[in-house]
């Protein structure tokens, strides 16, 4: 690890984000990092403990003269989105970030940083070491599987913790106050299918698409970023639709929680369509580059002849499902009427994958409504049925309804004005903070979310502002001192 990242401005944070990233901590893999947090508490001789389901829970003592303030939870998720580049070679089982900085900014070689959320996990670890930092008594709450499925939240014990207020340190722009976000819910749809032998007089083409920007399925679905598989569906039905070509296999995007940066497909074909195969691809390609010209600078896509493949899908099948992908929502699907700039309802087709007589379609669902969500499961179910799947929900989880009258909000609103003479950003957000989660264990906790600014979240574009980092360190130490008092 670099030391000039350790010297940076706060150092108490960047040393411990620095340890944290040494640590592997995927999604549903976090007993390492679960260890790893068990001795850091236990070395500063404070109450450790570890629940049921592997959250990690720490609690300090009220400094002097702060013990009749609120008691105050302090929240993040230890995993992290554990995503790469496909021509990067790095385990994330066993070794530890690499990271550089470039300018203001703070990145990964290739890989996720893991801002998303070790940020916030190594801020509460340098309040809970800090010997001279005023602040009421702390619970430190690191929830687990946040990424794939908030588990942690989900099965939080109702009784474990007692604090009156919550601070999530989860918010990726500093000047965001956020107080609501949206609830989501996994859809995996499934075929299986029979395979065909390959037709003699046959070609076959490995289709390449990649260098796009992905990026987070909740916060950047407002963007009209292009999406991997979207787009390569729209080239094999291009390819199907023109020339009769027949698929062997499809692999693209990875998790649910990400925009789809790339995807490969195989296809066959008759020898006598090579040229009218190639150029019609190129065509479109040319056309799709043009559309997102200003969004997709990056985007490429290779074409190459490959070795036959063993089998390949049905006909029928084949044209029930790349039409099934065309019609399935992707993007946008409402905004809201009330909150102007926000998004309501979203879909991301995150990953499909194509091969060995199966096909699995995963999509990430979001919205602030329940009856917007619902409505779209609906509408995306209705596709994916139509074309012979078995659709499957799974990871519902609620949203959390905005409270404008919050007292902590006042407090953390006046003092961000106080610290940068200017008023903050006072929102909901389209993703899947745990707040809403918590809320329902602890209905009467006061809660908002805060935190740095960081791009990029689930991409190995990811990279966290330094200064943003500073300006979030000067706000979270003023408004511990400033937490409101017993009633």
């Amino acid at each position: 690890m670099s030391t000039t990242i350790q010297d940076f401005e706060p150092k108490a944070i960047w040393k411990h984000f620095s340890a944290l990233n040494a640590v592997p901590r995927a999604s549903k893999k976090e007993e390492e990092v679960i260890a790893f947090m068990l001795e850091f508490g236990k070395s500063l001789g404070l109450e450790t403990l570890q629940d049921k389901v592997g959250n990690v829970i720490i609690k300090k003592p009220a400094t002097s003269g702060m013990e009749d303030r609120k008691t105050t939870v302090l929240q993040s998720h230890l995993d992290m989105v554990h995503q790469k580049n496909n021509d990067t070679e790095f385990d994330f089982a066993t070794e530890g970030i690499k990271m550089y900085v470039d300018g203001d900014w703070l990145k990964a070689d290739g890989t996720t940083l893991g801002a998303d959320n070790g940020l916030g996990v190594a801020t509460i670890m340098a309040i809970l070491e800090s010997k001279d930092l005023p602040h009421p008594a702390l619970e430190a709450l690191f929830t687990i599987d946040e990424e794939t499925g908030m588990t942690g939240a989900k099965e939080l014990d109702n009784s474990i913790l007692k604090g009156e207020i919550l601070l999530n340190l989860d918010t990726e722009e500093d000047d965001e106050i956020g107080i609501g976000c949206a609830g989501g819910v996994d859809m995996t749809a499934t075929r299986f299918y029979i395979e065909e032998s390959i037709p003699e007089h046959s070609l076959a083409y490995k289709l390449k698409l990649k260098g796009l920007q992905g990026g987070h399925s909740g916060m950047d679905i407002i963007k009209g970023l292009a999406n991997a598989n979207v787009l390569m569906n729209r080239l094999l039905y291009t390819a199907y639709t023109t020339v009769n070509s027949r698929v062997a296999s499809i692999e693209g995007g990875g998790l649910r929680n990400a925009i789809p940066r790339e995807s490969e497909a195989i296809v066959i074909l008759h020898q006598d369509h090579k040229e009218k195969f190639e150029d019609n691809l190129h065509r479109v390609f040319h056309e799709i580059k043009s559309e997102f010209a200003s969004l997709e600078p990056d985007m490429t896509f290779d074409l190459e002849s490959t070795e036959l493949p063993k089998k390949i899908m049905s006909s029928d099948v084949q044209d029930a499902v790349l039409k099934s992908i065309y019609a399935a929502h992707n993007g946008v699907y409402r905004m809201s009427p009330d909150i102007e700039g926000l998004v309501e309802t979203s879909n991301n087709i995150a990953k499909i994958s194509v091969g060995g007589g199966k096909i699995e379609i995963l999509c990430l669902t979001r919205s602030s409504v329940t009856s917007s969500k619902d409505d779209l499961v609906n509408s995306l179910s209705s596709a994916f049925d139509l074309a012979g799947f078995q659709v499957n929900l799974s990871g519902d989880y609620p949203g959390w309804a905005p409270d404008p009258s919050s007292d902590i909000l006042k407090v953390v609103d006046r003092i961000y004005q106080e610290q940068n003479q200017e008023k903050a950003n006072v929102a909901a957000c389209h993703a899947g903070l745990e707040c809403g989660i918590l809320g329902s264990h602890y209905p009467e906790m006061d809660m908002i979310s805060f935190g740095p600014t960081i791009r990029g979240a689930h991409s190995p574009d990811e990279r966290a502002s330094i200064s943003s980092t500073q300006k979030f360190w000067k706000l979270t130490q003023e408004v511990l001192k400033k937490i409101p008092e017993k009633a």
